[in-house]
């Protein structure tokens, strides 16, 4: 659950903190008085994108924390662990702006706000004052659908397919357009690879053959100053071997009259052992040096073929060896075109199979969540004032001889990237009226009403701990407004409920009641957020009813309300 938000310098709020509960929260307030700057702030720590305009005038910085308690490791656990941060049995997201820069927190760790986002996403469910008119739009319908009946991974694997698809098609089409390009190319290719392959290069030859050729040039010297180094370190009299040999008998002598010269000892000895084993090595590479005119003369030939290789592909051999690895592919591809197209078509064939077997196991599933939904929506909208209503999820697909898609019966379909069918709700509020899309039949409260059925329906089976509502009960008044409130009540036996409202009825259901305010003090306006006690909770809703004039019967309707006695 949300323990607590903190707001520092974010639009008109200078700072305060609010400690939530669990159960339903409500937040009421006038007009104006900051309560969508507040949701505002919300989102930000939700991690929706910052802008600069909401720092509060003079201030360097706004800071936003939730702090958030009892967190199901299983939700937020993975996501945390594959970004290197600890869970902890508090969990912190914190949002800092300024005129230059947004920067995330979690847990006191800095993040991304892509990390920050996906954290708050196992964690909060927002809908916003207008998100009940996105069920005007029949592209959420399928989205709220996928989402009830948790047909998360299916869209995945749907998705996957779709893309496996989308790729082979944009590759046969590339190869098509190419074609031309590829048989006017193909000589060059040809002259390029024969001329590469007859010098033959390979990887790190250069460096070796330029290695070898600096010790043949160099021989003589070599030999002349190996022969030279060896004398004077063993070979000739006074060499420093001997002399080393002289100095360790005489330490000898010193260590067995004072233990104090045996470290000098042991140093000379080393340096003795050291010196024979360079003038062995001396020896040994004095004898092993070559005088070879005609390998140096073809090493330098060698070298010679290399650059002229390396001025006309790229300046440096591995430029050369990249260069004939990509002209050949394309010379092969050129060669056999006909060839490579079969390859695409039988790749196609297989990815298409794949396809359609995924679109056909989703939309069964949909279809199955459909007949489920559509069930307890009826149900729910009747329990909302809504009785005798009919509720509809139309399931429609475009016939396309070229589809991707093979569905039931052999007729191909044309694919979405979301599946092969198209998903509307369709309602009908009227004994004996057809259903008709959602937009042409229901009004605003009507709206917010099939809006809250479905979201009741989903937070029965939805693991998300917080449920967020920004006036979903726009439109709704009346005898409509206590069902709506019952509705949420009931929502928060199942998640922690923040709800922002306008109708008494709703407001006399919470288990904690805040008030937002606005306030003008020494010139400067500011937003402030109250928890309100039981005597200013009746005042609230009291006011929430009769408006700025409180009136006697106003209260009592609201201690009525409220379930208070006195």
């Amino acid at each position: 659950m949300l323990r607590s938000l903190t707001i520092r310098d974010y639009a008109i709020i200078d700072e305060l903190e609010i400690e939530f509960e669990p159960g339903l929260n409500i937040l009421t307030g006038e007009t104006g008085a900051g309560k969508s700057i507040l949701v505002g702030a919300l989102t930000m720590i939700l991690g929706e994108r910052a802008s600069t305009d909401t720092l509060r005038t003079d201030a360097r910085k706004a800071v936003i924390e939730g702090v958030f308690e009892d967190v199901d490791p299983d939700l937020a656990g993975p996501i945390l662990e594959a970004n290197g941060i600890d869970l902890m049995p508090r969990l912190i997201l914190r949002r800092e702006i300024t005129e230059s820069q947004s920067r995330a927190f979690v847990n006191d760790s800095p993040a991304t706000v892509q990390v920050l986002r996906e954290v708050a996403s196992s964690l909060v469910d927002l809908h916003g004052q207008h998100e009940h008119q996105s069920l005007l739009r029949p592209e959420t319908h399928r989205v709220m659908l996928d989402s009830v009946g948790g047909l998360g991974s299916l869209v995945e694997a749907y998705r996957a397919a779709y893309e496996a698809v989308t790729a082979l098609d944009h590759e046969r089409r590339d190869l098509e357009t190419r074609e031309q390009d590829l048989a006017g190319r193909r000589e060059l290719w040809q002259f390029q690879i024969d001329e590469i392959d007859r010098t033959a290069p390979e990887p790190g030859e250069e460096e070796r053959l330029e290695a070898e050729r600096r010790i043949l040039e160099n021989a003589e010297r070599l030999h002349e100053v190996t022969a030279g180094l060896f004398n004077q370190l063993y070979e000739e009299d006074g060499a420093a071997y001997d002399r080393l040999t002289l100095a360790r008998n005489e330490m000898r002598e010193l260590a067995r009259i004072d233990s104090a010269f045996g470290d000098a000892l042991g140093e000379i000895e080393s340096a003795q052992v050291v010196i024979g084993e360079i003038a062995k090595f001396l020896q040994d590479y004095n004898s092993r040096i070559e005088f070879n005119p005609e390998r140096l003369e073809a090493i330098r030939d060698r070298l010679g073929s290399l650059d002229r290789l390396k001025r006309k592909y790229g300046g440096s051999l591995e430029a050369v060896l990249e260069h004939r690895s990509q002209i050949g592919a394309q010379y092969d591809l050129a060669a056999d075109f006909q060839g490579a197209l079969r390859r695409i078509d039988a790749r196609m064939v297989a990815a298409r199979s794949d396809l359609s077997e995924a679109a056909e196991r989703l939309s069964s599933k949909r279809r199955e969540t459909a007949s489920r939904i559509t069930e307890s929506v009826v149900r729910e909208l009747g329990g909302l004032g809504m009785a005798g209503s009919r509720f509809d999820v139309r399931f429609e697909r475009e016939d396309d001889p070229e589809g991707w898609i093979a569905a039931d019966g052999g007729t191909r379909v044309r694919a979405f990237p979301h599946g092969m069918d198209r998903i509307a709700f369709y309602l009908s509020t009227n004994p004996g009226e057809e259903p008709r899309p959602l937009a042409r039949v229901a009004s605003g409260g009507e709206v917010s009403r099939v809006m809250l059925a479905l979201k009741s329906i989903l937070a029965k089976s939805d693991r998300l701990p917080i449920l967020v509502f920004d006036e979903i009960d726009t439109g709704v008044s009346g005898a409509m407004a206590q069902k709506v409130g019952e509705r949420l009540r009931d929502l928060a036996g199942y998640h922690q409920i923040l709800a922002i409202t306008h109708l008494p009825q709703v407001a006399a259901l919470a288990n904690a009641h805040f008030r937002v305010e606005k306030l003008v003090t020494e010139g400067r306006t500011r937003t402030v957020v109250r928890r309100l006690s039981d005597a200013e909770r009746t005042e609230e809703v009291a006011s929430l009813m009769s408006g700025e004039r409180v009136t006697d019967a106003a209260r009592e309707s609201a201690r009525e309300l409220i379930g208070a006695t006195g």
